[in-house]
């Protein structure tokens, strides 16, 4: 077996079995999870009958770049989201199953595995595929601090020379997962300045872009930020998806788009990977991309929640509500485990304790005595689960 494999860290939900052993949670209440960031509003009509219709198509073998019509379609909605000037669907964009898969296999076609010293810099806390794709390409994740004393944006300056010069990959997250950090532009051209004085790529990860809560606003993209700053998209890639936007996680379609010669190297890499997205899905997928209507109104939902769940646990807990995204990132008043478990005991819900998202780093752990909450489920559960919560608190 590959060696590498030992390195990876049981995954956060696996933590939470295991924080739960033995616990026997309050049997006259049903349970409530906000741990998991699983989109469950219902998934609209249109892209159930696009993949419907699209099943026709299964007994042909997709090319592993996407269909043009899917292309096509991405890249017209990147022009229309972010106001780009272009982008070219052939040479830089790709589909992908979902922007997990993606993440994880763009860092084992960009590291080089004969460097022995490469580093990969990722938020903390972050997405744990960010520290397992670094750890199977055979380079070193090396974790730069997300703290609420700096608006939770990383704290890059605090990185060494000789780690900079290591670096082959930085994982950027925006809006963030799990504080909601949206980086600004200023933020943007720092990041663009040290890859490019450093020779590293940068994977900007923008899954939740389209969760946000002033319609005149929307969080600034990646690709957007350089061509404000006029500059290409060299050294720059961009990752999304539909699982969140438009509440099909269970499709696993997104794309990847900016440096076309990056992109060229990954699409060799896929070819080999097996990458290649179902037709049926690709069907499905133009239909979600080409609609806006759906996923006004899925903002609309999670804005109705977040206004009325933040005052209710505002009179227990400190709450603010995020810049984007679907989670509360909220300190905790005892340790964070514990805060969970005997949460998931006495009210029986859910929330993932913050440090199963971050390592130890500068001598802190930055997801220490937080949790993390997803109001994904609809409002009356959202609203139920906020009361059981307040309830648990004021106990403590």
């Amino acid at each position: 077996m590959n060696p590498r494999l030992q390195s990876l860290q049981p995954y956060p939900f696996e933590k939470l079995l295991s924080l739960f052993e033995g616990v026997k949670p309050n049997p006259g209440l049903a349970h409530i999870s906000l741990g998991i960031g699983e989109p469950r509003h219902p998934t609209p009509e249109l892209i159930k009958r696009a993949l419907s219709e699209g099943l026709a198509k299964l007994a042909s073998y997709p090319p592993t770049a996407g269909g043009d019509l899917l292309r096509q379609s991405i890249a017209d909605w990147l022009v229309r989201r972010y106001g780009l000037r272009t982008i070219d669907w052939k040479t830089e964009l790709l589909p992908v199953n979902g922007s997990r898969e993606a993440l994880f296999a763009f860092a084992q076609a960009v590291v080089d595995p004969t460097r022995g010293d490469a580093a990969v810099v990722c938020p903390n806390p972050f997405y744990q595929i960010y520290e397992g794709a670094a750890l199977l390409a055979g380079a070193g994740p090396y974790y730069v601090n997300t703290l609420s004393e700096r608006g939770f944006v990383a704290d890059y300056d605090s990185i060494p020379e000789d780690l900079w010069r290591r670096t082959q990959l930085l994982y950027v997250c925006s809006p963030g997962n799990p504080t909601g950090k949206v980086l600004n532009l200023d933020q943007w051209s720092r990041i663009f300045t040290l890859a490019d004085r450093y020779d590293f790529v940068v994977a900007s990860d923008e899954c939740y872009s389209e969760i946000y809560f002033d319609e005149a606003a929307p969080p600034l993209g990646a690709l957007q930020a350089a061509t404000i700053l006029g500059r290409g998209f060299q050294r720059l890639v961009m990752f999304s998806s539909l699982s969140k936007r438009s509440n099909v996680p269970g499709m696993r379609s997104g794309f990847v788009a900016g440096d076309a010669s990056v992109l060229k190297a990954f699409l060799l890499y896929r070819t080999y990977h097996g990458g290649a997205m179902n037709p049926a899905v690709q069907e499905a997928s133009v239909a979600a991309w080409n609609d806006e209507h759906h996923v006004r109104e899925n903002r609309r939902k999670y804005a109705e929640k977040f206004a009325r769940v933040i005052p209710m646990l505002k009179t227990a807990l400190r709450v603010e509500r995020p810049e984007a995204g679907f989670y509360l990132w909220v300190p905790t008043p005892i340790p964070d485990t514990e805060f969970a478990r005997r949460l998931y005991a006495e009210q029986n819900v859910t929330v993932l304790p913050g440090n199963f998202l971050a390592r130890d780093s500068g001598g802190v752990n930055p997801g220490a005595n937080y949790v993390r909450m997803a109001l994904v489920a609809e409002i009356g559960e959202c609203l139920e689960a906020a009361r059981r919560i307040v309830e648990f608190t004021r106990k403590l």
